[in-house]
């Protein structure tokens, strides 16, 4: 028998790996309580017996078909606009970016590449690497996100930086690219 973690894990790979959950993001954008009755839903089925399940449970998947899924329109209900120097855009928060990347391609990674202070220290910039593995071949793809020092209105300018470098990077897998699109009509 495999050791109880493991099979956990089993169990919670295979339930993002149904239907319901694959059709769209309309469950991120559900309430936490949802959220919540899902989690014990899936402590629950854990104490099963789990021995049916293989180890390729279904989390990996090609490439393909991880993209065609990140590509998907983000539902305007997750979508957030701000408002800096007269200007609005919309935007998707860096968390429920990295829930997105986790529910459509478990097995990705980051890493920031580089932190570099502009010569003035007026400035901060994050390289960030988002990379997706899929059965038949991984990539990656790198942005950048600058932030004033003096801007202090979400976390330090590092952390802004780097949520605005990994959204980015993200975006350029296709995920909430059409908000670009958008913002050029």
């Amino acid at each position: 028998m495999a050791h109880p973690c493991l099979l956990r894990l089993l169990r919670v790979a295979a339930s993002f790996q149904s239907s319901a959950w694959r059709r769209s993001y309309a469950k991120l954008a559900s309430s936490s309580c949802a959220q919540g009755r899902r989690e014990k839903q899936v402590e629950v089925e854990a104490d099963e017996d789990v021995e049916d399940f293989a180890v390729s449970s279904g989390i990996s998947r090609p490439l393909s078909e991880i993209l065609k899924q990140i590509n998907k329109k983000v539902p305007d209900a997750l979508v957030k606009s701000r408002h800096e120097n007269g200007f609005t855009s919309k935007y998707i928060p860096w968390h429920v970016v990295n829930r997105i990347m986790n529910l459509h391609a478990p097995e990705w990674s980051g890493e920031v590449r580089s932190i570099t202070y502009s010569a003035d220290a007026k400035s901060v910039s994050v390289v960030y690497r988002v990379t997706l593995y899929g059965t038949d071949a991984e990539i990656f793809r790198e942005s950048i996100g600058t932030a004033s020092v003096d801007d202090t209105s979400y976390g330090d300018p590092v952390q802004k930086a780097e949520a605005m470098a990994f959204r980015r990077a993200c975006a350029r897998f296709g995920l909430g690219l059409h908000l670009y699109h958008e913002d050029l009509s």
